[in-house]
């Protein structure tokens, strides 16, 4: 809040939602104020102080209603307290939720940012900057291609505008092309990206759950040294 950023997020299950109280907006739709906890063990003095003693909040339920599934009841907190903002306008910001899903697993799987490389913390930094870089590039492109085409940038695919991105990339940096040349390039980048889009799948959901099984070989729980001091005694 600070910083001018609202949130919107789905109440814990820990917390218990009474809608008899607080200010009334309209029916499951209301104003709360919570209070600041006691500081936990891992939190210091000094970032517990800058918490607030109380926060208001708004505070929201509605149904999730589709065809052929059991109906089901969703209680959402958030920090828009303008009224202008209907409770219609919260769920359905909530609902692009799923997009922020998205993106995390693009970073993830497709740049390959799963996994950590680096060993200090100022490489780590780096690693993760220069990727979020490369997203960001990659995201623009796409952006740039939906507007041309007159598309949504959340049809085009993320994973296809990366590919295609890094072929003509590989093409530009074997030669030196005119101006002109460049240009059709680039215009027939923007075509291809802009022909693979994505299924529109509203309210998806997917289990949190690995399909791929982990090899059989054991963690590496000590240092790659000492491993490899005990294989050469084992083997002389």
């Amino acid at each position: 809040m600070k910083r001018g950023t609202d949130v919107c997020a789905r109440l814990h299950q820990r917390r218990h939602s009474d809608f008899r109280r607080g200010r009334r907006l309209g029916k499951y739709d209301h104003l709360i104020i919570w209070t600041r906890p006691q500081r936990p063990k891992w939190m210091d003095k000094t970032t517990y102080e800058q918490i607030p003693e109380t926060i208001l909040l708004r505070e929201i339920r509605y149904n999730v209603v589709e065809n052929g599934r059991r109906t089901q009841a969703m209680t959402v907190v958030t920090t828009l307290l303008d009224e202008e903002y209907t409770k219609a306008d919260i769920a359905e910001l909530y609902g692009f939720r799923w997009n922020v899903e998205l993106d995390l697993r693009s970073i993830k799987d497709t740049l390959n940012l799963g996994h950590l490389r680096c060993k200090s913390p100022a490489m780590i930094r780096c690693e993760l900057w220069v990727t979020m870089l490369g997203y960001n590039l990659i995201r623009t492109t796409a952006a740039g291609a939906a507007v041309l085409h007159r598309k949504r940038p959340r049809q085009i695919s993320f994973t296809s505008a990366c590919q295609f991105i890094l072929s003509a990339w590989m093409n530009t940096a074997c030669r030196q092309l005119e101006q002109q040349k460049l240009k059709v390039l680039c215009q027939t980048l923007a075509d291809q990206i802009a022909a693979c889009e994505v299924g529109n799948r509203p309210g998806r959901v997917e289990p949190r759950v690995i399909k791929r099984r982990r090899g059989t070989y054991p963690l590496m729980q000590q240092p790659r040294q000492v491993l490899r001091d005990r294989l050469r005694n084992n083997t002389t």
